[in-house]
């Protein structure tokens, strides 16, 4: 009589939970960081659909239309100069004390600053004090994402199975899009006011709506632990006295290759949603509302491209899908311009739609898993905030640089193409050279994607044939 097993069923049911507890987490980890960072996004974005549309008159109204505009963008740029500062404070922070605590302090001083914008007097109210205070918060907006970017993304790699980093990593790279959308869908309700409302008191509906915003995006991230990886890092005594200190002299290759790779993105990008507004209003007679309709509607568009990439770099890699984005964007700067000169508002908005939602989403859905595996767990939150955020000074630079150069050239679009192939160029030169890092492992004490190719294949052999099961390490 063959002997037929008998299962407890209570046995399996607790197996099942623990199989399905951490995929739980991974979701709820995945799901706060595309909120947060949507959030503190679309605090960033509002502030520079303002700059382009309302604070030259109502903080600089002394100065000539032009001159205002580009004083706006200035203030525009004073963020990008904080993010530095802003990643390495809190990637100290985060990679000393924990991601999940920095996290929710970036979260809460964005969104202070940003409803402290809404309330701020114009420069008829209180004079000079305005355009001072206007780039004091400016400068804390810029501080607080300084710490987001890295923090979100470094807690949600590592919480993802080795195999899925690639998609789970780009959800909260689904956080620019997402919070261009609300930002964008925010000022086109309230571009639709009497220009006279709109800059004595509409503009400033869109800043307050933030509080409501931090609220939810506190919540959801209130909810979430602390990952794995750090919490190793700190059984183990490994957490760095100084991790910026750390990240320069021993990864510094790393974090070269990361500034010229998000430069490669963010040029092309802050061309597209901050100065084309300004541009195409005052030089291509494109209405407002044509403008921020094709810029939502490729938002929307890229919302769903971005998890597409970040997919398709866990079956292909990280670098051939980069790649093909860079390639994609030198090709597109020119036509992108030839397009808009049109006044066509279909071949606007077509435009803006494949330089949003495939140029720009096949350059920044991978690098979210590349620059965290870029790095080892000890100075990984602050390796990866400090070379995003450097690469945006450069980046954020560009409305600024664009204005001066277009005004020089009487309203010409081809100097400002030629920064966006020369973007495009350094990137796809990084990318080259930058060994491929999907599947290496994030609790290695040393960067893998530097390393050598036969390190490379003999470090992934050793993870995935870890424990004898032959199959990767998915933790």
């Amino acid at each position: 009589m063959s002997h037929i097993p008998v299962t407890d069923a209570a046995t399996d049911t607790r197996a099942e939970q623990r199989h399905e507890a951490p995929q739980a987490a991974i979701r709820r980890t995945a799901l706060a960081g595309m909120i947060g960072t949507t959030i503190e996004w679309y605090d960033f974005y509002i502030y520079g659909l303002a700059a382009a549309l309302v604070f030259g008159t109502e903080f600089f109204p002394d100065f000539s239309p032009a001159a205002g505009t580009l004083a706006a963008f200035g203030t525009f740029a004073v963020g990008f100069v904080a993010r530095p500062l802003g990643g390495v404070i809190f990637g100290h922070f985060g990679d000393r004390v924990g991601r999940k605590n920095a996290l929710m302090l970036t979260l809460f001083l964005m969104g202070a600053a940003t409803v402290v914008v809404g309330l701020l007097p114009g420069y008829r109210t209180i004079g000079i004090w305005a355009p001072i205070l206007l780039v004091t918060l400016r400068f804390l907006q810029g501080f607080a994402v300084g710490g987001e970017w890295g923090g979100a993304v470094t807690m949600v790699v590592e919480s993802s199975p080795r195999d899925r980093r690639g998609f789970y990593g780009s959800l909260p790279q689904m956080g620019v899009p997402l919070g261009l959308v609300l930002s964008s869908t925010a000022f086109a309700l309230v571009s639709t006011l009497p220009d006279d409302d709109l800059l004595a008191w509409g503009w400033r509906i869109p800043f307050l709506l933030s509080i409501v915003l931090i609220a939810v995006g506190m919540f959801l991230r209130s909810r979430i632990t602390e990952t794995q990886t750090f919490a190793q890092v700190k059984a183990d005594g490994q957490e760095r006295k100084m991790p910026v200190v750390e990240a320069f002299r021993h990864h510094w290759k790393a974090i070269a290759l990361t500034v010229g790779m998000y430069v490669s993105a963010g040029v092309p990008f802050y061309i597209v949603s901050v100065f084309v507004l300004s541009y195409g209003s005052s030089h291509l007679d494109l209405s407002r509302s044509v403008l921020l309709t094709g810029m939502l509607i490729a938002a929307v568009a890229e919302a769903l491209t971005v998890p597409c990439f970040g997919a398709l770099s866990d079956r292909w890699g990280r670098r051939p899908v980069f790649l093909g984005g860079a390639g994609f964007a030198a090709l597109l700067a020119f036509p992108f311009f030839w397009l808009l000169g049109t006044g066509q508002t279909g071949l606007t908005w077509l435009a803006l739609l494949l330089a949003l939602a495939v140029a720009h989403a096949a350059m920044y859905a991978p690098t979210a898993a590349m620059y965290a595996e870029l790095f080892p767990a000890d100075v990984r939150y602050t390796g990866t905030s400090i070379g995003y955020q450097l690469g945006g000074v450069v980046a954020g630079f560009v409305p600024l640089v664009a204005g001066a150069l277009v005004n020089g050239a009487d309203g010409a679009s081809w100097p400002i193409a030629t920064i966006w192939v020369g973007a495009a160029l350094a990137g796809l030169v990084c990318a080259v050279v930058v060994r491929e890092s999907r599947g290496c492992d994030l609790r290695s004490d040393r960067t893998t994607s530097l390393t050598t190719k036969s390190s490379m294949t003999n470090s992934s052999m050793t993870a995935a044939t870890s424990s004898g099961s032959g199959r990767p390490d998915r933790r």
